[in-house]
């Protein structure tokens, strides 16, 4: 039996361990001092009160139903805890569990008035089921009156209890917060308390004295149990415990050179996707197997039955003081890394060397202080020993935290130097711990002037606390890291490589985590928590409701099923049933959105009854909402206005081809607040509702995608105009996407300056093929005209130079050329003497001629 229940005492202080080591182990140093003995308590309870009040309250279970509360019993139990808490000062032990008995209590009577409030909401649902009540002097049908009648007789009782349940409530709550001033007023002036300084040096003999006096009692005590052994029994533990010592020592020795070789064995052999989660696996190697080798070796000792009572004490604390060196150990090896890419605070190589020596001789103060914390404990020092012993740790821890914190406070990034503002994750992390930094240093250099002046509790408060969220942050680093690597191997891409929130909100739920573990650290106790909880549980009053976070929960999931429903009806209707209609495109477009916002705010009505937030609570709000939106938001209003009009009209749809203002393309997407077009340089040009709704909008594809073509053409002076306006009469014809009713139609425009202008006009059944079909056109009209002989006319000029012997170096060179002038040479002659290099004649240009 004695080994089974060694086995299972390893088992379960290895979990334990595991699970709260970092931060418990180093938070109790912080506590362990100011605990009072609970030791008569219950006697210290019965002398001031008569029989404990907290006795009377835990023999009543909780009932299964909460109408069956006595509040007679409750009375006079909260009577008195009332006269304990006025006519005496009941210890702190007695105070927490009155305070957990009356915490009991208030559950009951929240339980209690939530059933009788849905009580109440049926039998009123009754009742307005059964109309309005009569005005004075009308009469209804006698059977409806028995009812009304016995439905409010109903109602009247089932209030009864809610007016004594509030009470009661209030009661409790005003006790609860009665008890927990108590509580922080003697906690804050425990903490402030002076006592003698450590600095005086006549204090230092006798510490050094009483100090001695503890480790020589320690060793009488085990040297005298192993005399006084019995031999017998001896010989028969003596193996057993002689091969876990064995086997402990083996593991505390080389258990982390085997990890790191297995990590490094790891770095090597498996590929990049899963490294980083088999090499955070095998890591904790580091942790585990010293640790079970000191249980293994503290059972040994303990099953060898020749320790005493300080031994025993001593073998309990071991677990926890080596679990909290090698996770100190192990999370400085993994926060600082050697390697870059495991290192979770990107520092250069020698500072990260230098942050892991310092949380290692960290790791070695904390213990250091348990084992002073055991020896108060137990041989009672007095203030003055006791802080002369904390003293030297704490001046040396301080030491240590302001190294690390002048190390983050100073760290900064490549990255950082060349732009600020990056937003790289390395560098907001290297952010944040400039500031941390800057903390840890502040308490550094407070924690010895605290303790120096005799404000022994204020330094322990400020020293391990920081040691312990150093820890706590560290952890929340490697566990980020872990998230990521984890990703990583499921994904097959990093966090950047992928761009997903799902390792954000994996870190914000670690953040989250982290809270209660922080206030727990600075001081705040689990009832503190609780406290908070159930106030946050309880919601708060919006009108004549109160909103929980529950409601919030049921909304939330609620409206997602909604949504979810919705989407689900949208994509049927958009693949399924409306293309076997004969609806066009844009009003698909139109009943699937319609769709969408009506399953929406259906979906947030069902979430709203679900949740049970009664929407008259919040009119007024919604009221005072309404005026700000009249006034700051009306642009928006009017463009979500304008939108529903958009999608109930369907002037235009998703799909057409418009033209708004000086931007043409086709419409995209049409939502509650813009029309996106897409432009066909393929620009997206958001266009605001209200512009669509109230300006002018020329939709070229609206019903149908006919539209008119017109194409110019010119031809010389002198072409047969009949035989012109047959041949583009043909081509029109022969085209596929031209319309024969109406029938294309040749105009003869008229006479321009260098030719005679034809057009030719037609309807296409697609207007969005009118680029392709009008040079198509253009083609075939070159072709035919150049097999006819036609003659395509360009505009011609002739630009004479006045005084063109100066240009040629024959005239005055006083005189100036002129280009451009409108004057000509008075012969022909004249104009056939001048140079041809003083001749130009131009081609191409406008078709204008100008």
């Amino acid at each position: 039996m004695r080994r089974i229940a060694a086995i299972r005492r390893l088992a379960a202080a290895l979990v334990l361990c595991l699970a709260w080591l970092p931060v418990a182990g180093i938070a109790q140093e912080q506590s362990a001092p100011a605990e009072a003995a609970t030791e008569g308590v219950e006697a210290l309870g019965e002398a001031l009160t008569g029989p404990d009040p907290s006795d009377e309250l835990s023999d009543i279970a909780p009932p299964d139903d909460a109408l069956d509360v006595d509040f007679s019993a409750w009375s006079d139990t909260a009577e008195r805890i009332e006269r304990t808490l006025a006519d005496g000062e009941p210890p702190t032990g007695l105070l927490e569990r009155i305070r957990g008995d009356l915490v009991g209590y208030r559950d009951r009577f929240s339980i209690l008035q939530n059933q009788q409030n849905a009580r109440i909401q049926t039998l009123e649902a009754q009742l307005n089921a059964l109309g309005p009540a009569p005005e004075e002097g009308e009469e209804e049908a006698q059977d409806v009156a028995d009812r009304r009648a016995a439905l409010n007789a109903q109602l009247e009782e089932a209030r009864a209890p809610i007016v004594t349940a509030e009470e009661a409530f209030t009661r409790a709550d005003g006790l609860i917060r009665e008890i927990d001033a108590r509580i922080r007023a003697r906690a804050a002036e425990r903490l402030f308390s002076q006592g003698p300084t450590p600095l005086n040096p006549a204090l230092w003999p006798g510490a050094l004295e009483e100090l001695a006096r503890s480790i020589r009692a320690f060793w009488d005590e085990a040297e005298g149990e192993i005399f006084a052994g019995d031999d017998e029994l001896d010989r028969e533990r003596l193996p057993v415990a002689l091969g876990m010592g064995l086997f402990g020592i083996l593991l505390l020795a080389r258990g982390r050179a085997w990890a790191e070789s297995g990590v490094h064995w790891l770095r090597n052999r498996i590929s990049r996707r899963a490294s980083g989660v088999w090499r955070f696996i095998a890591s904790l190697g580091m942790i585990i197997l010293p640790l079970t080798g000191i249980i293994l070796i503290a059972l040994g000792l303990e099953y060898t039955e020749l320790i005493g009572e300080r031994g025993e004490v001593i073998l309990r604390r071991l677990p926890i003081w080596v679990g909290v060196f090698v996770y100190i150990r192990w999370l400085a090896q993994q926060t600082f890394s050697p390697d870059d890419d495991e290192a979770t605070m990107p520092l250069d190589s020698a500072r990260r060397t230098e942050a892991r020596f310092y949380f290692s001789a960290l790791a070695i103060l904390v213990v250091l202080s348990g084992v002073r914390s055991v020896f108060t404990e137990v041989d009672d020092y007095s203030s003055e020993v006791a802080a002369v012993l904390a003293f030297p740790i704490i001046v040396v821890a301080s030491v240590l935290m302001f190294r690390i914190g002048t190390i983050f406070s100073r760290a900064v990034l490549d990255t950082e130097i060349d732009d600020p503002e990056s937003p790289d994750p390395m560098a907001f992390r290297m952010r944040i711990g400039r500031v941390f930094g800057r903390l840890v240093v502040l308490t550094a250099v407070a924690a010895p002037v605290f303790a120096a002046a005799g404000y022994l509790q204020v330094a322990q408060a400020l020293t391990f606390p920081m040691i312990a969220t150093l820890v706590l942050a560290g952890t929340v680093l490697v566990l980020l890291r872990f998230v990521s690597d984890l990703y990583l191997l499921v994904a097959g891409k990093t966090v950047q490589e992928a761009n997903s929130l799902v390792p954000v909100f994996a870190g914000f739920l670690l953040l989250l985590t982290a809270l209660p573990a922080l206030a727990l650290i600075w001081g705040a106790r689990v009832s503190d928590l609780t406290e908070l909880w159930a106030t946050f549980t309880a919601g708060y009053q919006v009108g004549d409701s109160r909103i929980r976070p529950a409601d919030f929960l049921y909304f939330i999931a609620v409206f997602l099923i909604g949504y979810a429903l919705t989407r689900g009806l949208q994509g049927g209707l958009r693949s399924s049933v409306l293309p076997k209609t004969k609806i066009d495109i844009g009003g698909r477009n139109a009943i699937v959105a319609g769709v969408g916002y009506i399953g929406v705010f259906t979906a947030a009505l069902i979430a709203f009854a679900a949740a049970g937030i009664d929407l008259s609570s919040i009119a007024l709000v919604a009221g005072a909402l309404s005026v700000g939106i009249g006034f700051g938001l009306q642009n928006i209003v009017s463009n979500f206005v304008s939108g529903i009009i958009l999608l109930i009209e369907r002037p235009i749809g998703e799909g057409d081809w418009i033209a708004v203002g000086d931007n043409m393309g086709f419409v995209k997407d049409i939502s509650v607040r813009s029309t996106r077009i897409e432009t066909f340089d393929r620009f997206d040009v958001i266009v605001p509702n209200s512009d669509l709704v109230t300006g002018t909008v020329t939709n070229y594809t609206r019903g149908n995608t006919f539209g008119r073509l017109i194409v110019p053409v010119r031809v010389a002076y002198g072409s047969d105009t009949r035989k012109v306006e047959r041949i583009l009469l043909s081509i029109a014809r022969a085209h596929p996407l031209v319309f024969m009713n109406p029938a294309p139609y040749v105009w003869f425009k008229g006479f321009a300056d260098s030719g005679i202008e034809f057009e030719i006009r037609v309807i296409l059944t697609d207007i969005l093929e009118i680029f392709e079909v009008q040079t198509e056109m253009n083609h075939q009209i070159a072709e035919r005209f150049a097999e006819e002989g036609i003659q395509i006319p360009f505009p011609q000029r002739d630009l004479w130079l006045r005084n063109a012997e100066e240009l040629t170096g024959r005239g005055s060179a006083d005189h100036r050329g002129f280009a451009g002038q409108d004057q000509t040479p008075q012969s022909m002659d004249e104009r056939a003497a001048m140079p041809a290099a003083m001749k130009r004649s131009t081609g191409g240009g406008d078709p204008d001629g100008e």
